[in-house]
């Protein structure tokens, strides 16, 4: 027996151009949405419109053809019941603060970017809330998966989780994004989808230092579930809950994103581990590596609340204090001897 459903058409905004926010504006709009996505360069937005690529961000991916994109903000968000919010977390709350007076009162905030506040160390959702009102909680939604944006935009098979305080919100979510290449689950867990989102970013990075120096997959192995501890440790410290470590925002992006070739992250942290320096890594790409950045949020983040992070401390005296990663994974694994936990 097969199970109908039926679309309830929305009318989405999409903020930010880039090859995540630009992948998921064409999957909206190939959901039949009337989806328009804001993009800052004025070269993109003409490509988009005039034909349907993204060759700075997506290239050789054929976009919806009923995508329609724009460079204006207002234009953006006027009228529409969801708003996605896909920009670098870094730049969020620029963007916000343009966005607060022109943001319909009802619509749905959703967030499909991952990152930690460096300057606050705040997640997005607790920025949101700071610019946007408390009320915001209840129509707020964080979009987490093990998702490339590439084989989203190929329509390849991909799950991901919608989070919210609100099943109503988070279940409009659902329903917008969901088609038979996409399967889209619900969790209650706002700040724990958040964290694993932005921690594993991190531990890609150092996942990608250990195969560019060549430490072997049992090196890879130990060290995504010994990051994965790392995750759910600064989650119980920050009310988040366990089981959402153990799903698809936790241990499933964390190894898609420490084993995949398409990983941002990895790459940086492979260059890295081959002898690269960070700023020569960092301007040969055009797009932007969340980990590199949060890395130093999160970092300070678990000082502050006294979280033991052992692989994310690591990680952050490589990228931001110049200490040799092989002597940084030397140091790791002479750390005293204890017991699995």
């Amino acid at each position: 027996m097969t199970m109908s459903m039926t679309i309830n058409r929305e009318r989405v905004a999409v903020i930010g151009g880039g090859s995540w926010g630009t992948a998921l504006a064409s999957r909206l709009a190939a959901n039949g949405h009337d989806t328009l996505l804001w993009a800052y360069e004025a070269e993109l937005v003409a490509e988009i419109n005039s034909s349907h690529t993204n060759s700075l961000f997506l290239p050789g991916i054929k976009l919806h053809p009923a995508l329609v994109c724009t460079s204006d903000l207002q234009e953006a968000v006027s009228g529409r019941g969801l708003i996605l919010l896909v920009t670098p977390v870094q730049v969020m709350r620029g963007v916000l603060k343009q966005l607060a007076p022109i943001i319909p009162a009802d619509a749905i905030i959703a967030n499909a970017s991952k990152g930690i506040e460096l300057e606050t160390l705040l997640t997005v959702s607790q920025v949101c809330t700071e610019l946007l009102g408390d009320n915001t909680l209840s129509r707020y939604v964080a979009l987490s998966g093990p998702t490339f944006a590439r084989e989203v935009a190929e329509g390849l098979p991909s799950l991901i989780v919608a989070a919210s305080r609100s099943e109503a919100s988070a279940r409009r979510v659902q329903a917008a994004f969901s088609c038979p290449a996409l399967r889209v689950y619900t969790n209650s867990d706002v700040i724990g989808v958040e964290l694993g989102g932005a921690v594993k970013n991190v531990i890609a990075i150092a996942a990608g230092i250990c195969d560019g120096l060549g430490f072997g997959h049992n090196a890879r192995a130990a060290l995504i579930t010994r990051g994965l501890a790392e995750m759910n440790r600064l989650g119980q410290a920050m009310q988040a809950q366990a089981a959402t470590f153990s799903g698809l925002a936790g241990m499933g992006d964390l190894v898609l994103t420490c084993t995949g070739d398409l990983s941002r992250n990895r790459t940086v942290g492979f260059k890295l581990g081959q002898g690269q320096r960070l700023a020569e890594i960092l301007a040969e790409m055009r797009m932007v590596a969340e980990g590199v950045k949060s890395a130093e949020s999160i970092y300070h983040l678990s000082r502050r609340l006294g979280v033991e992070m052992p692989i994310v401390e690591k990680t952050y005296q490589i990228l931001h204090e110049d200490k040799p990663a092989r002597q940084a994974v030397t140091e790791l694994m002479a750390r005293d001897l204890k017991a699995e936990g």
